[in-house]
């Protein structure tokens, strides 16, 4: 299993991973802002800090497979 996720970076490292390597960027800083804009949104409001950590972390991880769903692998 590690093999494969060895091999798998090194070809991501060499740009020969995905076909469209900019749309994956793309929907993955969306993801990344909207999970660090609710923790800080969270944060400022003054709440114990583990609830705006699970909460962002929950809403990521639940919004990234939507967003990554068109990724195409070479």
């Amino acid at each position: 299993m590690l093999e494969v996720g060895w091999f798998s970076t090194k070809l991501l490292f060499k740009g020969k991973l995905l076909r469209n390597p900019g749309y994956f960027i793309r929907q993955s800083a969306i993801g990344l802002v909207l999970g660090l804009l609710l923790f800080v949104g969270l944060d400022k409001i003054g709440v114990n800090l583990w609830m705006p950590l699970v909460l962002s972390s929950l809403l990521t991880g639940i919004a990234m497979p939507f967003l990554l769903k068109d990724v195409k692998m070479k």
